[in-house]
C-alpha cells in the first residue's frame, strides 16, 4: 500500500465516528451496526463493501481509498 494511503487510512481510523455522515452518503446499504464493527479498519470497510455491493476486492480497496483520500481530515 502507498505511504500516502497508509496515512490517510490512519487519520480516517482515528476521526472514525466523525466521518460516520459522510460514509453513509457514500455507502449507505452499510448498516450502523457494521460501520461500527469496521471502526476504520481498511480491511473490514473492503471485505463489506465486496458482500454489499458485489465488487471484487480490488474494486472495494479502490474505492475505499478514494473515499478516504476525499475525506482525509488532516
Amino acid at each position: 500500500m502507498p505511504k500516502e494511503n497508509t496515512m490517510n487510512w490512519d487519520v480516517v481510523k482515528g476521526n472514525w465516528k466523525q466521518l460516520k455522515g459522510k460514509f453513509r452518503e457514500e455507502w449507505g446499504k452499510v448498516t450502523d451496526d457494521e460501520f461500527e464493527q469496521i471502526a476504520g479498519n481498511k480491511d473490514q470497510l473492503v471485505g463489506k463493501l465486496q458482500e454489499k455491493y458485489g465488487w471484487t476486492r480490488d474494486e472495494a480497496a479502490a474505492n475505499a481509498d478514494a473515499w478516504a483520500n476525499r475525506h482525509y481530515v488532516a
